[in-house]
């Protein structure tokens, strides 16, 4: 029988036969496809009438049996070493009182460590950085992991202890192990073991990411771990750090790890094993499937070092959301559940038509010949105040623009690509990043773009509540313009490339929801900075904008939670808050309550009756110490909204809902019924020169919106 169990996932999965099987080969580490660095931890679970010690297990025809040790009275488990790249066959035979008992087989597929797997050839060029990298011991010294060894940034595999000291920082653990006399007092775990809170910290690279596993084990007391024999303070649950960012996220190997380091106090001291890489932070790689790769290969190198996982949780801010919202989705099973903070539901259509549409808009507001006063300009944006609009649009829209892109420090001057002085240099925007998914459009050789603002009425919903003037609608709407496919403004609008379109939601680059989320308990986590003075790109309305998209996808949102608390206390998603501290808490318990549930409910069913009593909507004020539960809803009444108020975006005023997921609007004629206001005859003839293809139908899906179904993608 042939078996695989994606880490974290209940067995058994796709392949599964009739329980009276014999012999059953399951793969913990990662899918028997995506196996990498030449090694799989395996289970083999035999039928009562099978002892174990009549199994024989061979690879590629090779006897591999001394690799299993007994787990159970039923079950063997064993790390596989030496499999050549491509395809290997795993095979189990038993024979018992001369009888020969069927024999089951798995074709494993083993992968370069360097990559790639299925996010498609390699990004090049790529610029290796683990001369940069700081390893733990760097608290008292400079010492990186040093040049890389080869052109994939690779770099020798190292293990270093650190120890949390009486003054709560982390330093390096004396060489032999010692307990020094400033470590800090014991730390009780979540399965109340109270243990030295001393940490091993594991440094590599895989996928030419730079990766760090860490995870609580005392070297004085206890041997070199290994997935037989885990640290005993391990409480057998992994937390994945997710890193935010974007800009300049491309070309590079990246010195950043996690949502800001390995060591993660609110995790490791509970007994959490943390694990990240450089290409899990969006600031070194704005591109989620790189990282749900990263992700997996990775999870997976911890798994094949610790023992299989009881679950993974998904743990980041802002482009933290952008990897673990799409990839709960898309590649179900490495994430079980997620607690994204300052969320987006991912880059590709939210976060990109928001910070285009505030940049054009600022654009704008700077040559009009119209006066503009603040209220107006917050009328036709949606945000809270006048200053967002700068400061989403210019410093975030950059990361659409080709031509004086940000390019990291490390990608020379002479490098980078100008249309006229060195038109085939490097393209430092977020499209070019993802050609691999998108494609090259034929004609420039460049990556296919879907980004579009054709029919769309900025201002609309302003000029019906009479916020703004028929001569600022119709200003606003002919010289807003657009971008070229360098990103440079144009008076035209922007018109997106229907292959990219097609391919966005038929690949998951819009986040459907209907997909791998649909089992995901998620935890919507909110530092909440709408009303700073100056604006602020992490607005609450993405959190609302993914709960509407499971609730189209699913019927319903009860795998979907929304906390929220003002953003000046702890900043945007601090481990010192006790809501964010405490969402850990409550996402390890519906968890928990979910796997041990072996019942045949529905997802939807499982999923409502293993959250926590305690785990519903909320605010909080009193430094998170007052908790006001109540529905979250999009700009209606109560008390959390008169405190922590939902604003909306500029496409939104113009009349996409709040799903936020229309890259491209289908197009219908202008209809006078749509408007508040009379246009006059040459009112009329000026909106329809701007319109001449007609104005966005919002009732229809966009352009090339379908439901995602094609999870586990390669590219």
């Amino acid at each position: 029988m042939m078996v695989f169990i994606l880490p974290g996932a209940p067995a058994p999965m796709a392949g599964a036969r009739d329980d009276d099987d014999h012999l059953r080969i399951i793969t913990l580490s990662t899918r028997p496809d995506t196996v990498s660095g030449g090694s799989v931890l395996v289970r083999i679970r035999a039928h009562r009438e099978v002892p174990l010690s009549k199994i024989i297990v061979t690879l590629n025809g090779h006897d591999v049996t001394g690799a299993f040790k007994p787990e159970t009275d039923r079950s063997l488990l064993g790390l596989v070493e030496g499999l050549r790249l491509g395809d290997n066959v795993l095979a189990v035979a038993s024979s018992t009182r001369g009888k020969h008992h069927q024999g089951s087989e798995l074709t494993l597929t083993n992968h370069p460590i360097t990559g790639p797997i299925f996010s498609g050839p390699h990004e090049q060029p790529f610029f290796c950085m683990t001369q940069n990298f700081r390893v733990p011991s760097a608290a008292t010294s400079t010492q990186t992991l040093g040049p890389p060894l080869d052109t994939d940034c690779s770099a020798a595999t190292r293990v270093d202890y650190v120890y949390r000291t009486t003054a709560n920082t982390f330093k390096l653990l004396p060489n032999p192990p010692v307990h020094p006399p400033d470590l800090a007092p014991p730390t009780t775990t979540t399965e109340g073991k109270t243990v030295p809170y001393i940490v091993r910290v594991e440094t590599g690279t895989i996928n030419r990411a730079i990766y760090q596993t860490a995870v609580l084990h005392d070297p004085t007391t206890e041997s070199v771990p290994t997935p037989f024999a885990p640290p005993a303070a391990w409480n057998r649950r992994l937390v994945y750090t997710l890193g935010g960012g974007c800009v300049g996220g491309w070309y590079i190997q990246g010195t950043s790890i996690g949502n800001g380091g390995i060591l993660e106090h609110l995790h490791l001291s509970q007994g959490y094993g943390v694990a990240s890489s450089t290409l899990n932070v969006f600031g070194n790689n704005c591109q989620e499937v790189l990282a749900a790769e990263s992700l997996m290969m990775v999870k997976e190198r911890f798994i094949k070092n610790y023992g299989a996982v009881f679950f993974t949780i998904g743990w980041g801010c802002s482009g933290g959301s952008e990897q673990s919202l799409p990839i709960s989705d898309d590649y179900p099973g490495l994430l079980d559940g997620i607690v994204p903070g300052c969320s987006f539901p991912e880059v590709t259509a939210a976060q990109v038509m928001n910070i285009t549409d505030a940049d054009l808009l600022d654009h704008y507001f700077k040559r009009t010949a119209l006066p503009w006063s603040d209220a107006e300009k917050v009328g036709v944006s949606g945000y809270a105040n006048a200053a967002t609009i700068a400061t989403i649009g210019p410093p975030n829209a950059i990361r659409v623009k080709a031509q004086g892109g940000a390019c990291n420090a490390a990608i020379p001057l002479s490098m980078r690509y100008d249309k006229t002085t060195n038109p085939t240099g490097v393209r430092c925007d977020v499209y070019d990043h993802m050609v691999n998914i998108f494609g090259r459009d034929p004609a420039t050789g460049f990556a296919r773009r879907p980004l579009d603002n054709t029919g769309v009425q900025y201002g609309l919903a302003a000029l019906n509540a009479g916020a703004i003037t028929k001569q600022q609608f119709l200003d606003l709407n002919q010289l807003i313009g657009g971008y070229d496919n360098d990103g440079n403004y144009v008076a035209t609008r922007t018109v997106g490339d229907l292959e990219a379109l097609r391919i966005a939601y038929r690949t998951g680059r819009v986040t459907y929801g209907g997909a791998g989320m649909r089992k995901t308990p998620i935890i919507d986590y909110r530092g909440y900075v709408d009303q700073q003075p100056a604006g602020n790109v992490h607005q609450r309305f993405h959190s609302f904008s993914m709960r509407e998209r499971l609730l189209d996808a699913n019927g319903t949102f009860d795998n979907h939670v929304m906390l929220t608390e003002d953003g000046a206390s702890f900043g945007l998603y601090g481990d010192a808050s006790p809501v964010l501290s405490g969402a850990l808490r409550q996402m390890d318990e519906w968890l928990t309550n979910l796997k041990r549930d072996r019942s045949h409910a529905p997802d939807h069913v499982k999923i409502r009756r293993a959250k926590p009593s305690d785990l519903v909507d909320a605010c909080f004020t009193q430094l998170g110490t007052e908790k006001i539960a109540e529905p979250a809803t999009f700009q209606g009444g109560g008390v959390c909204n008169g405190l922590f108020a939902a604003y909306s975006s500029p496409r939104m005023v113009a009349g996409e809902p709040v799903a936020n997921n229309v890259l491209k609007c289908q197009l219908k004629p202008i209809d006078q019924a749509d408007y508040t206001v009379t246009f006059s005859s040459a009112e009329k003839a000026q909106l329809a020169a701007v319109f001449a293809q007609g104005v966005c139908d919002y009732r229809k899906p966009g352009v090339g919106q379908k439901p995602f179904e094609d999870t586990w993608e390669f590219f």
